[in-house]
């Protein structure tokens, strides 16, 4: 290997322990042991090796994943012939929720004529919480939506019976199920992005962008995280009535999954030093 290969693959492995840091320190806290976090990743290898690392032209050999993998022959095809070891509904409940939310505050029908999301009858004629089910949570009760929002917060009954929506976007609170699939679609789309424009010519790499400083004096972060969630909430739903728009055309061709996200993070800054990281 090169001098710039090595260089490569030690930046990369820095890189990913930085990532495995974060991550270990969400599975400990929930209990889940080496062995298990060991399954998963022999099964993602697999899974990755099997779909993604085919030669052109040529079927998917056992063999060949066993060779890019590690894994025996033997694992290789017992871990191919397991079920996904995640659970899909979680992830498919979050975004039903999600939907219902997005379409409340963008749907000139569920707003009022200042473009606030109205206090909607549980059911009726006209705009109404069971018709907004229906239209955007698939085929579930609307009662059993209804309890969910409520549970987590994102809606509250009235004493005459009408929903109002307390917030703007669906985000379930503590340790919930759904919640926790988030950090899987999320993180892994942000790393797909970074794998993306690392190979990718200019024109066509994807929007990656942050600013990051040093040094701010701790009485200031308040004010400007509730700023950066103001701002990345306006920039978020201008985006989600664009796609929303879009998707209802049938005369387009070809379709495709997008995502933008926009997160805050901040911890202790042991020197002090104020300087930006680059945006």
């Amino acid at each position: 290997m090169n001098e710039t290969g090595s260089s490569s693959n030690r930046a990369l492995l820095a890189a990913v322990l930085a990532i495995l840091r974060a991550l270990v320190r969400v599975l400990l806290r929930h209990g889940v042991p080496y062995p298990v976090f060991s399954e998963l990743a022999r099964w993602a290898y697999v899974d990755v090796a099997t779909r993604e690392f085919r030669l052109p032209g040529r079927k998917q050999t056992r063999s060949r994943v066993s060779v890019l993998t590690g894994l025996s022959r033997k694992e290789v095809q017992r871990l191919q012939e397991s079920p996904p070891p995640a659970r899909a509904e979680d992830v498919e409940r979050f975004h039903r929720a999600a939907r219902i939310v997005s379409a409340w505050t963008r749907e000139p029908l569920y707003r009022n004529e200042l473009g606030e999301p109205l206090v909607l009858a549980f059911e009726g004629e006209g705009a109404s919480f069971s018709e907004l089910v229906a239209r955007y949570g698939a085929d579930v009760p609307p009662r059993a939506v209804l309890d969910e929002l409520v549970r987590t917060g994102t809606v509250e009954r009235l004493p005459d019976g009408r929903v109002r929506l307390r917030t703007r976007a669906y985000l379930p609170q503590g340790a919930e199920p759904q919640k926790l699939a988030v950090l899987g679609e999320d993180v892994s789309a942000l790393i797909r992005t970074i794998d993306h424009n690392l190979t990718a010519e200019p024109p066509d790499r994807w929007f990656q962008r942050h600013v990051a400083y040093r040094g701010v004096p701790a009485s200031a972060v308040p004010a400007v995280r509730e700023l950066a969630g103001l701002e990345g909430q306006r920039v978020l739903e201008v985006l989600d009535r664009v796609l929303a728009e879009r998707i209802s055309d049938p005369a387009e061709g070809p379709r495709r999954r997008v995502r933008l996200g926009v997160f805050w993070y901040e911890e202790p800054d042991g020197d002090g030093a104020g300087a930006g990281e680059g945006t």
